[in-house]
């Protein structure tokens, strides 16, 4: 199992569909994750500091772990079965839960707890980035850097 941390969000064109990048602290593989508009906003939001007037559900889930007494202290993806991830909240006491990659990923930011990936699923999706392709990483990370939560809207809200 590898640690993985989370580099950011973006929307794909043309398909305006957003993928969640991850990259191996102690590596070099990343791995790609489509998600939907709502957890790429709330990943967003949290990743440039941003405090909602009221909370997410990612921020209430929060608050109700810390209510019920209970501690989150890791997300795992877990596996990847006909191109759907799946993940694992991992509390105390060794409690798991099934989630999405992207709400644990949002609800890890929250927490600060860490994220890890099985290394079956890094093995069949991880990708290794070539260093001629450093430059369009670089390019990712300056496009995180001024994307807004704005931009993950769908055209219907």
């Amino acid at each position: 199992m590898s640690e993985m941390r989370v580099v950011g969000v973006r929307v794909e064109l043309p398909a305006n569909q957003p993928i969640l990048l991850l990259r191996e602290t102690d590596g070099e593989r990343y791995l790609p994750i489509w998600i939907g508009s709502v957890e790429a906003t709330a990943i967003a939001l949290e990743q440039q500091g941003v405090r909602p007037a009221r909370p997410l559900t990612h921020d209430l889930l929060k608050d109700i772990i810390g209510a019920l007494g209970r501690e989150l202290q890791q997300v795992v993806i877990t596996d990847l079965s006909e191109g759907t991830f799946f993940a694992e909240l991992v509390f105390d006491g060794d409690i798991r839960v099934s989630a999405r990659p992207s709400d644990s990923v949002a609800l890890a930011l929250r927490v600060g707890v860490p994220i890890h990936a099985e290394d079956t699923v890094l093995e069949e999706a991880g990708l290794v980035i070539p260093d001629e392709q450093e430059d369009e990483v670089e390019k990712f990370r300056e496009f995180l850097d001024s994307v807004s939560p704005e931009d993950f809207r769908g055209a219907d809200t």
